[in-house]
Order: C-alpha cells, then sequence, then structure tokens
C-alpha cells in the first residue's frame, strides 16, 4: 500500500514539476510550411483582376489573332483598382499579364502582341507597371498570372523554343517591377490545342531563382494548390497537405484538391479561386454577384482552411464597374461586422483536459496569434478545452484555428454546449480545422449558452488550438438579412 501511494506521490510530483516548469513546445509534425506560404495564409483575401483584350471582345477566351489597336482602356486608373481591393479586404492583387490569347500587358521585348502595339497611351503603355506601382502605393503585396497556352505565338507547339519564349518573358516580369509575392499558373487549354510540353519545373526553379519570396500557384503547387473548382468550395476534408507526385497539371482530379491528404507528404495549401460575376473578363450584360452568394463563397472556402481568390474584373474605360465596387463595400462590411465582436474574448474562466505546461494552458486560445496555443499532455491524441462566457450568450458562428506552423493536426472535433435540461448537447462538428476554420450554423438557428467546449476526437498527434472564437452573424437570420 505504502509503495502504489509513495509512486502515485511521484506521479503527481513529476506532473506538477512539468507544468509549473516552462517545457519546450512539442516537435511540430510534417510537413510544415515555408514561410512564404506562411504569408499566403495569414492574408483574409487576395483579389484577381482579368484584363486584356477579352474585355474589349465581350469574349471569355482570345483567338490570339486579334488587333492590338482594340486595346484602349481610355480611362485605365489602376489606383481605382487598388481602392476597390482595399475596400474588399484584399492584402495581394494578382493581375492577368497575359492569357490565354496572348497579349502581354506589359511592352515584352519577345512579342509584337502586346500593349506597344495598341493605341493606348501611344504605344508608350505599361499597365503592369501602373498596376505594380498602384499596388505599392496601398502597401498591397502583387502577383502575376502569365498563361502557359499561348494562342499568338507561333513557336507554341515548339517544345524548345517556346520553353526558352515563356522563360524570357517570365525574367522580365520578374526582374523588372520589384518584389512578387505570387505566381499564377495553370494547364488550362483547350483539348484541341496543339500538344505542348511544358517545363513546369525548370520554371518553378526559375521563379524561386528571381523571386524567393514568391509563391507558386498551380494544380501541383510547388507552394498553394489550385482547390480543384471555380465555384468557390473547398472540401470537408480540407487538409493543407498532398502529395504533388499524385497531382498531373491540367489533367488533376478535382476531388484529390478540394479535400487533399491527411498522410500528404508535401505542403500544399489550397486557393480558391472564383470570380464576382458569371465570366472571368468584364461583360456588359453580367452583373456581380449578391452579398447572400458572397458570403456563401467566404464560408465555403476561407472559413475551410483556405484562402479565397476573388477576381473583379474591369471594364472596357478601364475601371472597376460601380456596382462591382458597390458589392465588395458591403462584403468587407459584412465580415467586418460578423467578426467585430467575439463572445468568447473575456471568458470567466478556461479549463482543459490536460496542458503540457503552464506556457501551453487553455487561455492560450483567447489571443488570435499563431505563436501561443493550447497543447495537452505529451501523448494525448484527444482533449477538449471549456469556457465558461460568465453570462448566457447567443452565437451563430464559431472559429477554431490551429498554430499550422507545427502542422496540421486536427482530423475530427465537436463542439457542445450546455443547457440546465439537456446537460451537453452538439451545436457543431467537423473535420479538419487548418489555418481557419469557421462553422455556421443552419439558417435561423441561434445557440444561447455560458458554457461551450471544443472536444477534438482525432488528431494526428498532439491536438493543438491557437484560437477559438463564437460570433453572432446576423445575415444568416432570414428576418434580419435585408437589413
Amino acid at each position: 500500500m505504502n509503495f502504489h501511494l509513495s509512486f502515485l506521490l511521484l506521479e503527481i510530483l513529476v506532473f506538477l514539476r512539468a507544468v509549473a516548469l516552462n517545457s519546450p513546445p512539442p516537435l511540430p509534425l510534417r510537413p510544415i510550411p515555408s514561410w512564404r506560404q506562411l504569408q499566403f495564409h495569414s492574408r483574409r483575401l487576395s483579389m484577381f483582376f482579368h484584363f486584356g483584350v477579352n474585355t474589349f471582345t465581350d469574349s471569355e477566351r482570345g483567338s490570339g489573332h486579334e488587333s492590338p489597336s482594340i486595346f484602349n482602356p481610355e480611362r485605365l486608373n489602376a489606383s481605382q483598382w487598388m481602392d476597390a481591393a482595399q475596400s474588399a479586404g484584399a492584402q495581394l492583387v494578382i493581375l492577368t499579364v497575359k492569357h490565354h490569347d496572348g497579349f502581354c500587358l506589359w511592352p515584352s521585348a519577345y512579342t509584337n502582341f502586346s500593349v506597344a502595339s495598341s493605341s493606348w497611351r501611344g504605344g508608350k503603355g505599361d499597365v503592369v507597371a501602373e498596376f505594380v506601382a498602384a499596388a505599392r502605393e496601398r502597401g498591397l503585396d502583387v502577383g502575376f498570372y502569365l498563361s502557359p497556352w499561348d494562342l499568338h505565338e507561333s513557336c507554341y507547339g515548339d517544345t524548345l523554343l517556346y520553353n526558352e519564349f515563356y522563360l524570357a518573358q517570365l525574367r522580365e516580369l520578374l526582374t523588372g517591377y520589384g518584389p512578387i509575392s505570387e505566381v499564377w499558373l495553370d494547364g488550362a487549354k483547350s483539348p484541341t490545342a496543339v500538344n505542348m510540353s511544358y517545363d513546369f519545373e525548370l520554371w518553378f526553379d526559375t521563379i524561386h531563382q528571381l523571386q524567393p519570396g514568391a509563391n507558386i500557384f498551380s494544380d501541383a503547387g510547388p507552394d498553394i494548390r489550385w482547390v480543384g473548382n471555380e465555384y468557390g468550395e473547398a472540401g470537408q476534408p480540407c487538409w493543407a497537405m498532398a502529395n504533388r507526385s499524385s497531382i498531373t497539371i491540367g489533367r488533376s482530379d478535382g476531388q484529390y484538391l478540394m479535400s487533399g491528404e491527411s498522410a500528404g507528404t508535401d505542403w500544399l495549401p489550397p486557393e480558391c479561386d472564383i470570380s464576382i460575376r458569371p465570366g472571368w473578363f468584364w461583360h456588359r450584360n453580367e452583373a456581380p454577384k449578391s452579398l447572400e452568394q458572397l458570403l456563401d463563397v467566404f464560408y465555403k472556402s476561407s472559413a475551410r482552411n483556405c484562402l479565397l481568390l476573388l477576381n473583379v474584373p474591369p471594364n472596357s474605360s478601364g475601371l472597376i464597374d460601380e456596382s462591382d465596387f458597390q458589392t465588395l463595400e458591403r462584403f468587407s462590411s459584412a465580415i467586418d461586422s460578423i467578426f467585430s465582436v467575439n463572445l468568447a474574448a473575456n471568458p470567466l474562466s478556461v479549463t482543459a483536459s490536460s496542458v503540457r505546461s503552464s506556457s501551453f494552458g487553455p487561455k492560450q486560445i483567447l489571443d488570435e496569434r499563431m505563436e501561443t496555443f493550447w497543447a495537452p499532455m505529451q501523448g494525448e491524441s484527444t482533449g477538449w478545452i471549456e469556457l465558461d462566457l460568465g453570462k448566457v450568450s447567443m452565437f451563430n458562428a464559431l472559429e477554431i484555428r490551429e498554430p499550422v506552423n507545427m502542422g496540421q493536426r486536427v482530423m475530427e472535433y465537436h463542439v457542445e454546449a450546455w443547457d440546465s435540461e439537456l446537460g451537453w448537447y452538439l451545436v457543431s462538428n467537423g473535420s479538419t480545422i487548418g489555418y481557419r476554420k469557421v462553422d455556421r450554423l443552419e439558417e435561423d438557428q441561434v445557440c444561447a449558452a455560458r458554457l461551450v467546449r471544443l472536444l477534438i476526437d482525432t488528431s494526428r498527434g498532439d491536438p493543438l488550438i491557437c484560437f477559438f472564437g463564437l460570433y453572432f452573424d446576423m445575415y444568416n437570420l432570414r428576418h434580419l438579412s435585408s437589413i
């Protein structure tokens, strides 16, 4: 009896000592993001600008045989584009410097199909330069989309000549316009297009050589993957990991890209691209999506461990259409309104099933910093955090974040609330969390509770949580959403 009692006391002393001391954090769980990928995760929104000869021909895909003279945006004002981006809360802006038609928005030395051959600015203009200057003035990061498919250049189809041509244009862009944060390319082309073999890996190496801070987007990364669709929806689950070797650019499995893979060996977070209008380029007879539609896109993209890349195409005068501008302002205002008050920011108490040490206690989830997080006792793959809000609070949206610099871990979770008659009851449940997961309750459903707890049901390794928040989304209530 004395032996067992002594052994129990020893275990208690070891536990108390571990809690009292500042234990080091657990080991990161590979794969983990690079510095530039962490910059990607931290953005609220990115904005795409599709602009080119298609804007003036009322088409989505050009032929490559248009006359450069049709490109003449007489009122082009890139600063107004950046006003639109900032009004939406975007932190990075991406320009289609060359779409599939091959028309270049900068005076490239390697083609006669560019702004230099247009009547705009007397052939002396450079949309890319004006775009970059306006973004820099606003403190916005810059990205370029340079389409691999080129319907204009005669060398397209010749593997050596076209790869040389594409790399030469990449060098112009990546050495002539300052720091670039994202380079966007894809394998999009018609099934009847000339057969062409792109040297993607050489392109990727060149981009990182010239712009070490730039994330590269494609179906297969190497830094950011396509989400697998253009309707603004990430999967459930949505892992930041995938196997690049399982993805073929231009012929990828959309479902795999939506969900990723828990056993993926590469950190390859998804970017979710969708246009504010039905088309990617501006068309006079099209209108922007409604606020309700954009909020639905937000909850299916940014709220699922994904970054939303929203396309807002300038019109033929060279400006963002006023209807698009107003929609962006309403969208940003709605997001700000939803997340302006965190009902879990100042709880009466926060407790947990266990803690690794005092440095990793449950109160660490009250700030939004990735560097501070709750961690359970080493070796535990489940656990819970309980918040006493101090009073009954009404919420219909909840946010959870993992410190993804330590790897993505949670595989299943659920959230409960306490009712004096029902006891603990289910509020929400899900699979992955990642950088940011926001669960919105069913329309018109509101939870009123004082006690709320997050339960981690399954995790690959010790679960780590760096933030938990509760919010009231008035736009999810039918009788209030029109106000």
